[in-house]
């Protein structure tokens, strides 16, 4: 590999075509072993270096762009015309799963997956509930919701971060904005988990297994909806459908939705709020500056989103043959925006491995994505994750990391 990317390093700016490369090769960053061994940042250390566009082919997940500093993809995103998210999908398919006949497909299309108009009529509906106001509106519950779920950890022994707090403050959340039985809101959980592991598209019989939980999800959310079909407009994100444009979706359309609102809700704060835990403890002379500056608490949020990383790509597909950066890309190539390569772009980030919570340009990373797709519920992700950091601060805990934490063995969900 050291020949090739001596080679790729003395290729002019203005080549008319990235480099090509095969897999099997240690920059296929599709592989999941190399998320849960944790051992992705040299590798595309090395191809921001050496070829920040490029092709692999042969991979799983079939032949796609590497895409990954910062410049190109804020461009990317910028141009949904050219880059689609509708074309095929917004995430990398597994090669089996792209060759499945269209008769035997279930599509589950929603609106981040979405290009204008459908895009931005379907985003509308929904783009209120993520508004400031009703921000304002929900800090007391956040607040609420977080004071007891840390009043109840068992201080001064070990526990399970991800599971007593990262997944109970978020499945908490989620239930608040659907108004979903509380009782059962662990379900919101297991739904994510399933929804957004594209690692399991590999194998017909997970694949299979997956289709089942997303018919339960639907059938469980279609009784919520059966019963509020009547009832007058509220809040949450059901009855906002049901009073809008929404409310005849077909019911591929309906489980779309459903998916992109609970992964969304769910692995962004959730691995957020476990990667505090985890970097700061990594980094405990900055770990000591928040504790003694609370006030860095709003800038040390960004950072952790940065350094963590939640989702690590998005996907696009070229509508037309277009250029990038020097680089021809014909028409129907699928490109892989890698966000978490993104926000270790060392010409946009100092020291960019490391985390630093006075950071002073910590709002730039992309974890939320850019342009008209930027995540909506960004705002309620960076206020429970805020609130969390304020109510550790008032408590004096701090979280000390007793093992190192299992790993998703997937390139999509980086938790």
């Amino acid at each position: 590999m050291a020949t090739a990317a001596r080679e790729i390093d003395h290729a002019p700016a203005h080549a008319s075509a990235a480099p090509v490369i095969e897999a099997p090769h240690d920059w296929d960053v599709s592989r999941p072993e190399i998320y849960a061994e944790d051992r992705w940042q040299p590798i595309f250390a090395e191809m921001r270096k050496h070829a920040p566009i490029h092709k692999i082919v042969d991979t799983d997940y079939g032949d796609f762009w590497s895409i990954s500093t910062l410049k190109p993809i804020q461009h990317v995103e910028a141009l949904p015309e050219i880059f689609s998210s509708e074309k095929l999908g917004i995430t990398l398919v597994a090669k089996n799963v792209q060759d499945i006949p269209d008769e035997d497909r279930v599509p589950m299309p929603m609106f981040i997956a979405m290009d204008r108009p459908k895009h931005t009529d379907q985003r509308r509906v929904v783009a209120p509930a993520f508004a400031p106001s009703e921000m304002e509106r929900l800090t007391a519950t956040v607040r609420g919701n977080t004071e007891q779920v840390l009043d109840s950890l068992p201080v001064g022994k070990s526990f399970d971060w991800v599971d007593k707090v990262s997944i109970e403050l978020t499945t908490g959340m989620l239930a608040i904005l659907f108004d979903f039985p509380w009782e059962d809101r662990r379900k919101l959980t297991e739904w994510s988990d399933w929804a957004g592991n594209v690692e399991l598209m590999k194998s017909d019989e997970m694949r299979e297994k997956r289709l089942e939980k997303m018919y339960e999800m639907a059938g469980y959310f279609k009784a919520l909806w059966d019963e509020r079909l009547e009832a007058g407009e509220a809040p949450d994100l059901l009855s906002r459908m049901i009073h809008s444009d929404m409310r005849n979706m077909d019911p591929g359309t309906f489980m779309g939705n459903l998916i992109l609102l609970i992964v969304g809700g769910n692995d962004t704060t959730r691995n957020t709020m476990s990667g505090y835990a985890y970097g700061l403890d990594q980094f405990p002379d900055e770990r000591e500056k928040l504790e003694a500056n609370p006030e860095l608490i709003p800038n040390a949020v960004q950072e952790i989103i940065r350094w963590q990383t939640p989702l690590a790509h998005m996907k696009r597909t070229t509508t037309q043959d277009t250029e990038l950066f020097g680089h021809h890309i014909p028409e129907g190539e699928k490109l892989a925006l890698w966000y978490i390569s993104a926000n270790r772009d060392e010409s946009v980030f100092e020291d960019p491995d490391r985390l630093m919570v006075d950071r002073e340009n910590a709002r730039r990373h992309l974890a939320f994505g850019y342009g008209i797709h930027r995540c909506v519920g960004a705002r309620l992700a960076e206020l429970q994750v805020r609130i969390l950091l304020e109510e550790m601060a008032k408590r004096r805990l701090r979280a000390n990391v007793r093992a190192e934490p299992v790993r998703v063995p997937a390139c999509f969900v980086h938790g």
